[in-house]
């Protein structure tokens, strides 16, 4: 049999190499095609390979009949609908590991670019002029780099710019203290290196947490000679606030290879006079694009000769969700997850699972990955999925335990998770009622019973009269409507929880006129983004 593949970006034809010479794959490299031009040819194709510039929408997708496999060459897959692409049963791959060296070595090209005035003093030669007082740079060697986000790329610019001399002040939540002395690297909050660095670079995934995790308060603690680069994802740095403070000189100069709206070419940071910019080069290497696609041809012949899934984004989930009797539990555990890392208050170190009653009789398997899957995503954002979820909590240095009981204690199957850490413990406990749904059923020691929602605020206090009525006013006053209010105690006067499901999403002022109710301990809101 012979499979189609379509590619509509440019692609390594080296990379290709291996579909190219499989007698079972015939390949077609048609690029620059429009939406309706794609959705005209893509009911012929197998599989579909892109980078960057090809948009596969929910439409091409709809009139994908035959395909079975969308391949990005790359990391990101923010072109992709995967959600549309999981519905009609398509397996969208990436590249996850391709460019890291790459995008690591062109970090230090717009480091050291931006440190000497290299792109400034070049084009004044070429006008004509010999001007070295202008151009005078700084040297990197004593200087202080801070890294946010340590991952693969973090580190790797961590390592080099050591080389160079420099101190590291590096965040990111899964660093631990053991493995940053390893990597003669300091733990540094984000305002910590807002008032330490003289540069900085981000590398952490774009997420809720971390898109503007560089703004306006950050370059307010900033030294006004820090330089700073973003040649990991658009949106991390606040654009707006960025150049505010170039323009204010709170800051000296950045590097940006990467922008919310691409292409940049209208944007007035490409224009600025302390900016050097390039148009997302960071994975543009002769290497990075044939070892990206090497990846996900070689993936492709995988799939449909030996039905082998290394690096899919939505497979496991299309597969589970067919599964009835499985379904309910993944949904389960992935709520549980996401519920217990928003309450703990820094990442776990460790994680205990237990599963009780019948259900702790069938493969656990896919009910772990999704869990964890469900604890990591807040920092990881689409980088983890089920495939990768235990493999990634093991590189951040996070261990797991899993407990079985098949005996029933109060309810047929139950779900507990345990998030620990040096300083702390939370612990959810969920199961699922028949016409009921999804319930958390216990947090920490607190009894509880009520139904995960998009807005959750659990509260911590001291039981005693008067509380319930002053929270609904101050939530009224706010204009945010209970949906549903839950108490737990542990003994009359004593320690109590409160769950609540509301209406709106909670701010900071709300909880800072909350947390003015005596007794109140602590008010933490809980989003959960993806509910079925």
């Amino acid at each position: 049999m012979t499979y189609n593949v379509l590619v509509s970006d440019s692609i390594s034809k080296e990379g290709l190499e291996s579909l190219l010479q499989d007698s079972d794959f015939n390949v077609d490299e048609k690029t620059g095609l429009s939406e309706a031009e794609i959705v005209d040819i893509i009911g012929d194709y197998d599989a579909l390979i892109v980078r960057s510039q090809t948009k596969v929408t929910e439409n091409i997708i709809k009139h994908a009949s035959k395909l079975r496999v969308i391949a990005r060459a790359g990391v990101g897959v923010d072109n992709i609908d995967v959600n549309s692409a999981t519905k009609q049963g398509i397996i969208v791959i990436n590249a996850p590991d391709g460019n890291t060296i790459s995008a690591t070595e062109h970090s230090m090209a717009m480091l050291l670019s931006m440190a000497r005035n290299i792109p400034y003093a070049h084009q004044s030669l070429q006008n004509g002029e010999w001007d070295r007082k202008t151009y005078r740079g700084t040297e990197l060697y004593q200087k202080t780099l801070g890294v946010i986000g340590a991952g693969r790329i973090g580190l790797g610019v961590a390592k080099r710019a050591q080389s160079f001399g420099m101190k590291i002040l590096a965040f990111d939540p899964y660093l631990s203290q053991d493995k940053a002395k390893k990597l003669n690297v300091t733990l540094a909050s984000v305002d910590e290196i807002a008032e330490q660095a003289d540069f900085v670079t981000v590398h952490t995934p774009l997420t809720e947490k971390t898109k503007g995790i560089v703004g306006e308060s950050f370059f307010n603690k900033a030294k006004p000679n820090l330089q700073i680069i973003n040649v990991a994802r658009g949106g991390i740095i606040n654009e707006a606030a960025l150049l505010k403070a170039l323009d204010e000189d709170k800051i000296l100069k950045a590097g940006l290879d990467v922008f919310v709206d691409e292409p940049a070419t209208n944007s007035p940071l490409t224009k600025h006079k302390k900016v050097i910019v390039t148009p997302h080069l960071g994975a543009s290497t002769v290497e990075a694009q044939e070892k990206v696609a090497v990846s996900v041809s070689e993936e492709i012949i995988d799939i449909f000769k030996e039905n082998d899934v290394k690096h899919a984004i939505n497979a496991p989930k299309m597969v589970f969700d067919d599964n009835e009797e499985v379904r309910p539990f993944v949904e389960l555990s992935r709520i549980t997850g996401e519920v217990g890392i928003q309450l703990i208050q820094k990442v776990p170190r460790k994680l205990k699972i237990k599963y009780k009653g019948d259900i702790a009789l069938d493969d656990t398997s896919i009910i772990t990955r999704t869990l964890v899957q469900g604890v990591l995503q807040p920092e990881m954002g689409d980088h983890v999925n089920l495939i990768n979820a235990l493999v990634l909590l093991n590189e951040q240095g996070v261990t797991y335990t899993i407990e079985k009981d098949s005996k029933k204690r109060g309810f047929s199957n139950y779900i507990e998770l345990e998030l620990v850490n040096d300083d702390e413990s939370v612990k959810i406990g969920a199961t699922v009622l028949n016409g009921y749904g999804p319930r958390i059923v216990r947090i920490n020691d607190y009894p509880l019973d009520f139904k995960p929602e998009k807005y959750q605020l659990i509260i911590n206090h001291t039981d005693k009269p008067g509380i319930v009525g002053q929270t609904g006013q101050i939530l009224g006053n706010h204009q945010i409507n209970i949906a549903s209010m839950y108490l737990g105690r542990t003994n009359e006067g004593g320690k109590a929880i409160m769950a609540l499901t509301v209406d709106n999403q909670v701010t900071d002022a709300v909880i800072e006129d909350l947390m003015q109710i005596e007794g109140f301990r602590r008010v933490q809101p809980v989003t959960l983004d993806n509910l079925n």
